[in-house]
């Protein structure tokens, strides 16, 4: 499921967290990977992340905070993004069955031919990546 870009909308925010992660935290870590990029939340398309994290209100309220609709991919589809990860790991995969989720949910919303402008970043429980559509 890529998701197009408009004019003004190149961006792709992944995020991922462990079950019960604080809004906060994420919502912070999400402007944290936005000032590292240098680019507004209106200069994003969606947040996106593993489908099972799809009720998780971390991620719901992050969404809404930025009034930014919030997609879901099943671990399938992350994991055929491995080949282009800065940072699989084994204990992701172990845990939810794809080696990233952040990395991963951002190209595979952005497209093939997408590129990782922001490989993930790290909060205590939360992680977020941003890819850029070509």
């Amino acid at each position: 499921m890529t998701i197009y870009a408009n004019s003004t909308r190149r961006y792709l925010l992944g995020l991922g967290c462990e079950r019960g992660t604080d809004w906060n935290e994420v919502r912070m870590l999400a402007e944290r990977a936005f000032q590292e990029v240098g680019i507004g939340s209106d200069q994003v398309l969606a947040i996106v992340s593993i489908d099972t994290r799809m009720d998780e209100p971390a991620i719901l309220e992050t969404a809404t905070h930025f009034r930014l609709p919030a997609r879901f991919f099943k671990a399938a589809a992350l994991e055929r993004e491995t080949p282009r990860l800065k940072n699989p790991s084994e204990i992701v995969f172990a845990h939810v069955g794809c080696h990233g989720v952040a990395e991963a949910a951002a190209l595979a919303a952005a497209g093939p031919d997408s590129e990782l402008v922001l490989p993930k970043i790290k909060s205590g429980f939360a992680t977020a990546a941003i890819a850029r559509i070509a």
